[in-house]
């Protein structure tokens, strides 16, 4: 709020933020036009998902990436026949070594593209036959990380610090 005040012998401009009560702060939070919450709050929420989603997907990619430089025969699904080694990898790429990327933030977007292509083809690929209950959780990676990939990384990242981007 602007308020204009005037003395005999200057006039200046003094800018007051008005009083919030609790109820306006709260709905505040689900406002868009709040840019407080927006520059702070969100680009904090941003991180926290980013890091959350990804430790626990890299969680599930480790133990493939155990297998693939393991001696063992590798049995895994074929995905487009492409064998089972080379879809393995690709698996692990997915898994392991984008959401790693997603983490410091940096090529979030084609990160969170990987590995939620890996999650659709685990979902309706590799479980296509099994029941929802298998599939579920890769369904969820797989919402979660469609909308890091529609979020962006935020201003707490490489990609933004990197390439200065007004919206990472």
């Amino acid at each position: 709020m602007v308020v204009m005040k005037v003395n005999p012998t200057s006039v200046y401009l003094q800018f007051t933020q008005p009083k919030q009560s609790m109820k306006s702060r709260f709905l505040a939070l689900f406002s868009t036009k709040n840019t407080y919450w927006h520059t702070n709050y969100e680009q904090r929420a941003l991180l926290i998902l980013r890091i959350f989603v990804s430790l626990l997907m890299i969680r599930h990619g480790f133990p493939k990436l155990e297998k693939l430089m393991g001696t063992e025969d590798i049995k895994f699904y074929n995905f487009l026949g492409l064998g089972p080694t080379i879809s393995l990898a690709l698996c692990v790429l997915g898994e392991f070594i984008a959401p790693i990327l997603i983490i410091l933030g940096f090529r979030t977007r084609l990160a969170a593209a990987l590995v939620m292509f890996t999650m659709a083809v685990a979902a309706y690929g590799a479980h296509s036959g099994d029941p929802i209950d298998e599939k579920e959780l890769s369904m969820v990676y797989m919402v979660l990380f469609a909308y890091t990939m529609y979020a962006g990384p935020g201003k707490i990242s490489f990609d933004y610090w990197l390439f200065k981007r007004s919206e990472a």
